[in-house]
């Protein structure tokens, strides 16, 4: 543990999991974050991630720690410093509408700086469901599939009994009055008659991607 004053850094987690602790940006200031970063990339030799990242606040951090030649991803919102190459766990990351793009850009960023092979698949929502059929090969060569719906939360059951892979399912904010800002998406998912669909938080993009690395680290660690 590295003890900033502010902040006890994990600095072991690479150790235990297989990736360093991941930064959560929004309440702490540039200079926090650049503490954070640096503690980090001292201590660990894999990804150092900072998530739900403003651009001004982005842009004080690289200038900050410009030497370690870190990125900013704008539309996932990430921070991210030497990104782990793609292994062979393959994750396709399926939106069910453009509404709800911003969640699935983190999770496709954050599992792919994890190390993950990640390709996306927009637009496939079950209002016209010959589009969810049509990416119906694609979806079946994955090794994990993390779905990305609001309204009725509907497309993360109809994959889940599509596809023998593992489904993360991200519930987001996105629909109208009824749709309680992901409340019954989430109650739908969690609700699933798709046996075995792993859930996570509201627009958590972030904890889809976190359980698919796990997923991954563990079956090669089995192989």
């Amino acid at each position: 543990m590295a003890d900033l004053g502010f902040a006890q850094v994990d600095v072991d987690r690479e150790g235990r999991q297989g990736l360093p602790e991941v930064v959560y940006g929004p309440g702490k200031t540039a200079p926090q974050i650049t503490a954070i970063v640096t503690s980090l990339l001292a201590a660990n030799s894999g990804p150092v991630l900072v998530t739900r990242v403003e651009p001004e606040t982005a842009d004080t951090v690289l200038e900050a720690v410009a030497a370690d030649g870190g990125r900013y991803d704008a539309e996932a919102q990430l921070l991210a410093w030497r990104p782990a190459p793609a292994g062979d766990f393959r994750v396709v990351v399926a939106a069910a509408g453009t509404s709800d793009w911003p969640v699935a850009a983190e999770a496709a960023a954050v599992a792919s700086a994890a190390g993950l092979d990640v390709s996306r698949i927009d637009d496939i929502g079950v209002a016209g469901i010959h589009r969810t059929l049509a990416a119906a090969p694609r979806l079946h060569a994955a090794d994990a599939v993390i779905c990305v719906a609001g309204m009725e939360g509907a497309l993360a059951s109809v994959i889940g009994g599509l596809v023998a892979a593992p489904v993360i399912a991200v519930p987001t904010s996105t629909g109208y009055g009824a749709s309680l800002e992901g409340v019954t998406a989430l109650l739908a998912m969690l609700s699933a008659c798709a046996a075995g669909l792993t859930v996570v938080n509201i627009d958590s993009g972030f904890g889809a991607a976190m359980a698919a690395h796990r997923i991954a680290r563990t079956r090669k660690a089995s192989s």
